[in-house]
């Protein structure tokens, strides 16, 4: 049954890094639908029950469109929030003939055929990076920094055709602009920079065109008669930012995990065959991106027990909706054999992420190789000293100290 419950205040940090933030459990059971304030004091609704997650972004009713009114802004502040509808749109940001027209023309490039003509180059960058790990003079190393980031940067430079020269620049913009300590200012200076910087790739690859993705999509729109630069920039810049931050922080999450449960470990690497059934459980599991499934709704709908108004905002939490009970048998215990693909981690509906065949090569390529290659792999320091990003949008590490 939907009951009036209040959550005080969204974000709530997680405490233990292997299980929901507290106090989410208690709030799914009473009430998967429930009203909760935002951080700028706005009311909205929050999801956390999956069959209701999965209903509300499947519904059509429910606008992801920043620039409407009354779209919950999770981590953003009034004066950020301003500027962020101000901003051309991202393809999440779509609906409807807009998002599909967007869409369509970029779906091809991730298809599971046309990824795994990638594969061989995907093994030969982890395999380049592990050589690397194990070269280092000096132990322990920093795994997020050998080869959780730089993996996932270089595969989605070379896709996008960017120069991963430029890897630094873009990999700490990210990490501001995702940061929930960072300021207002700082987090907009990095996402303006972030853009200024695809705006000058997108008018390079204009004139001077490559074999990679971007390249492709203006060969494409110039045949269609119609360039659309900006729409060109925008798309660059989500891939690019979306590309590498969340990979990088699944693979460092997956190795604590897997590290820390050995029983699952030993299932992977005894039969290398079920690895693509423990990167469906680690994503599960984690749900790193709980937060950034908003909605606004434009016109009255009926989840379950609640009643949405049109204009009020509405948040999924995926991480609450993939540790559930009704969805998933003993949600809380890490089981590489669960098989279950219905979760969340890559939302759901019209929105769900166009890399997700991307993140789950390079997640099964990753973990294969890494625990072939360093057997003795162990962490460097107990999982409650581990550095864990409680301060960003994304969840992660910091950095990942591990020796062999």
């Amino acid at each position: 049954m939907t009951k009036s419950v209040t959550v005080p205040q969204l974000p709530v940090e997680r405490g233990c890094p292997f299980a929901t933030p507290a106090g989410h459990d208690r709030l799914r059971e009473q009430a998967p639908i429930s009203r909760v304030r935002l951080m700028d004091g706005a009311e909205g609704w929050l999801v956390s029950g999956h069959e209701e997650a999965r209903a509300v972004l499947a519904d059509r009713r429910f606008s992801s469109d920043r620039r409407k009114d009354g779209f919950p802004f999770v981590l953003a502040d009034p004066q950020t929030q301003r500027q962020l509808r101000a901003q051309p749109p991202l393809m999440v940001g779509m609906d409807g003939a807009e998002h599909a027209a967007a869409r369509r023309p970029v779906v091809g490039e991730f298809t599971v055929k046309r990824l795994a003509a990638l594969r061989p180059r995907i093994q030969d960058i982890v395999d380049h990076f592990v050589d690397d790990l194990l070269a280092a003079d000096r132990r322990p190393v920093d795994l997020v920094r050998a080869l959780s980031l730089p993996v996932p940067s270089l595969v989605i430079c070379e896709l996008l055709g960017v120069p991963y020269t430029d890897h630094d620049f873009f990999q700490s913009r990210t990490a501001v602009a995702v940061s929930r300590t960072s300021s207002s200012q700082e987090r907009l200076g990095a996402l303006a920079e972030l853009r200024a910087f695809m705006d000058e790739l997108v008018t390079r690859k204009e004139s001077e065109p490559g074999d990679d993705l971007l390249s492709r999509q203006i060969a494409r729109q110039r045949q269609d008669g119609a360039l659309d630069h900006a729409g060109l920039v925008s798309l660059a810049f989500l891939l690019l930012t979306a590309g590498h931050e969340t990979t990088a922080n699944m693979i460092s999450l997956g190795v604590v995990a897997l590290l820390t449960h050995p029983q699952q470990l030993d299932l992977i690497t005894t039969d290398p065959g079920k690895t693509p059934l423990a990167v469906e459980e680690l994503l599960r599991f984690f749900s790193i991106a709980d937060l950034v499934t908003s909605r606004v709704a434009t016109e009255d709908v009926r989840i379950g027990e609640a009643v949405i108004r049109a204009g009020e905002g509405v948040v999924v939490s995926g991480l609450s909706a993939d540790r559930d009970p009704a969805a998933f048998a003993d949600p809380a215990r890490l089981d590489v054999e669960r098989g279950a693909r219905h979760h969340l981690a890559f939302g759901f509906g019209p929105h769900q992420c166009l890399g997700q065949n991307l993140a789950r090569l390079e997640l099964q390529i990753v973990f294969d190789t890494l625990f072939r290659r360093v057997p003795t792999l162990r962490l460097a320091a107990p999982v409650e000293e581990l550095p864990f990003k409680s301060d960003a949008v994304i969840y992660g590490l910091h950095e990942l100290p591990v020796t062999w």
